[in-house]
């Protein structure tokens, strides 16, 4: 590696800072679980919007026998019922009881509910034996939420739970950012498409068809194609791809040989390149820059290459257009189960599996012996060691992007 290329922090920082979140939408309550909130939101209501019940059993005002003798049942005439949804709930007179169900408004004049265990039912009068706690399995109005309350934050990325306080809120819709279009090509002559038959010297395209599922995972409409190792084809591809999608990563032709064709083509076609090549293994041949405003990142075709460069810039880059605060995978700490050995010069990227102990998550490196594809198959974390640093030993701490979906 030479000291003239870009060291991976900087490049992360300015993909980070040349990509700019999309547009925002109103979207339905229905379709917004994994998008990104554009704007603040609050309540439009009170939640619960009255007084109610948390119990099965009996509303009574605790007044009248809170004074009643210990162990001493106290007889309460027994005077209607209110369940939930009804739209009048009778007021109870004082010294009298209603039947009650879990969810029903409590009725004027009540200040407490007993469950129904601990009730003794006589004819039409019920049998209560102090003392009673006063507001006891009650839920007031407003206690989940009140009107005017602030749900979520502009920049919230939206869970299924989530979801349902705004629907408690009162929400029908809300404001959030679009979800990026990607457009991901595969270059080379030899690449071919799930399906056609595999002759002599081809491959099939697991390189994008394993970066499509990371960006569908997180929502992204997609679109996959293969460009040959000519320029024109691939430059009617790159245009194509800028003027009808959000984002465009490129998969192979990313170094320097006779057939790789990107960075070439893109300058050709006048891009604003942002750096090309990094201090990174696996991984150094990645690119990233501007073409028309539309990004563009150059991954490298080799599988682990394609996939750290995915994961560690393009993946984060394509958040940020989601509208992602703090965009790229979520990190968990963990301890290294071997020592890992690592060149000083660059950052250097580790899969391997993590294992849940009683306190803690172990990292084992996954041997970089055997099949490249079972390895980014069977990878659940990544480590990248910082430029600077030759080792990590045994047991030391260190954070792992968490690749569990």
């Amino acid at each position: 590696m030479t000291a003239s290329k870009t060291g991976y922090a900087k490049a992360f920082a300015t993909t980070i800072e040349k990509i700019a979140p999309l547009a925002t939408e109103p979207v339905s309550l229905q379709d917004c679980v994994g998008r990104v909130t554009a704007e603040n939101v609050y309540s439009k209501v009170d939640a619960p919007s009255a007084d109610s019940s948390l119990k099965d059993g009996y509303a009574i005002n605790a007044s009248h026998i809170l004074y009643g003798q210990a162990d001493q049942p106290v007889r309460l005439p027994l005077l209607g019922s209110s369940a939930a949804g009804q739209d009048i709930v009778t007021p109870i007179p004082a010294g009298t009881a209603m039947r009650i169900l879990t969810g029903a408004r409590i009725p004027s004049g009540a200040d407490t509910v007993v469950a129904e265990e601990f009730v003794q039912v006589t004819g039409k009068d019920i049998l209560l034996t102090p003392p009673i706690k006063k507001g006891q399995d009650i839920l007031p109005k407003g206690n989940d939420i009140k009107t005017g309350d602030q749900i979520v934050k502009k920049g919230r990325l939206l869970t299924p739970g989530m979801i349902g306080y705004l629907t408690t809120g009162g929400c029908r819709q809300i404001k959030a950012y679009k979800q990026p279009k990607v457009a991901i090509i595969a270059t080379g002559d030899e690449i071919l498409l799930p399906g056609s038959p595999l002759t002599p010297g081809k491959l099939y395209a697991s390189n994008i068809l394993t970066v499509n599922g990371w960006c569908r995972h997180f929502g992204m409409t997609t679109s996959l194609e293969i460009s040959k190792d000519n320029q024109t084809d691939l430059e009617n591809c790159l245009q194509h791809a800028q003027q009808h999608h959000d984002a465009v990563i490129t998969s192979g032709g990313a170094w320097t040989g006779d057939k790789d064709l990107t960075a070439r083509t893109l300058g050709h076609l006048g891009w604003e390149k942002c750096f090309h090549r990094i201090r990174l293994g696996p991984g150094k041949a990645v690119g990233f820059g501007l073409l028309n405003q539309t990004p563009v990142f150059i991954l490298p075709g080799g599988p682990p290459s394609n996939l750290v460069t995915f994961l560690t810039l393009a993946l984060p880059g394509l958040l940020k257009l989601a509208g992602f605060k703090k965009p790229g995978l979520p990190q968990i700490p963990a301890r290294l189960s071997q020592t890992v050995k690592s060149q000083e010069d660059w950052t250097h990227a580790e899969f391997g599996t993590l294992e849940k102990t009683e306190s803690e998550f172990l990292f084992h490196p996954i041997p970089r012996r055997g099949s490249r594809l079972k390895s980014i198959a069977t990878a659940q974390g990544l480590l990248l060691i910082p430029e600077g640093t030759s080792t990590m030993k045994k047991d030391d701490a260190v954070l792992v992007y968490d690749l569990r979906l």
